[in-house]
């Protein structure tokens, strides 16, 4: 079995970035909706501050 060739990270960065950017959208917003469901407080940075914000206040 051959090995597999490398992959090039940058230019799938760059070709790929609106595939990769709604992957992490998509599980930004799962990870918000179980936190809210479990009425769990979330652990943001804002303006260079760390921040818990309540279940309530995560606006998904």
């Amino acid at each position: 079995m051959e090995p597999e060739p490398k992959k090039d990270i940058s230019r799938i960065m760059r070709e790929q970035r609106h595939v990769i950017d709604e992957a992490l959208q998509r599980g930004i917003r799962q990870a918000m909706l179980r936190h809210k469901a479990a009425g769990l407080p979330v652990v943001i940075e804002r303006d260079g501050k760390i921040e818990w914000v309540k279940p309530e206040d995560l606006g998904y």
